[in-house]
């Protein structure tokens, strides 16, 4: 198949999800671009500072290029680039997207904080202290792929020829 007609397909797709289902998204959470975010109304030029929006894209684009979006595709490589490429769009938009959004409008929504303290806020502090164990359980498990993937592309069985 053709790379153009692919990398095409795949903008259309994108770009769909991000106006379609991003509105659906917004209607859904109520957004309210007329609201004052946290940053402007307890701006301290500290932890609460103003950013332009493409250094704000950037944030959000660095936030969601984790693991998932990375070792996902890899590993469905083993199953040729079909999943690859479903694994890249229907993850992104779906799973990726809708979590990094709803995430952003919970911290947003109450006054920047993070995630663990509006947990604790809603749920409990046993919430918080369960979303913080998954959360270390996590990134242990992340840093153990990202280096059995590092370990596996350095390890190269030699052939002698000999049987």
């Amino acid at each position: 198949m053709n790379a153009i007609f692919i990398l095409s397909f795949s903008l259309i797709i994108l770009i769909s999800g991000y106006i379609i289902y991003g509105r659906f998204l917004s209607r859904k959470l109520e957004v309210d671009p007329t609201r004052i975010t946290p940053a402007h109304q307890l701006k301290d030029n500290v932890d609460y500072v103003p950013a332009r929006k493409q250094v704000l894209l950037g944030h959000h684009f660095a936030s969601i290029a984790g693991a998932s979006p990375i070792i996902g595709p890899i590993i469905a490589a083993v199953f040729g680039w079909v999943p690859g490429l479903l694994w890249l769009l229907i993850g992104g938009i779906f799973m990726g997207a809708v979590h990094d959004f709803s995430s952003l409008m919970a911290s947003i929504r109450h006054q920047g904080r993070s995630i663990g303290e509006v947990i604790e806020e809603q749920i409990g502090n046993n919430g918080k202290r369960f979303f913080l164990l998954f959360s270390i359980a996590t990134l242990i498990l992340v840093v153990a792929v990202f280096t059995d993937i590092v370990a596996k592309t350095f390890v190269k069985t030699p052939e002698t020829g000999l049987a």
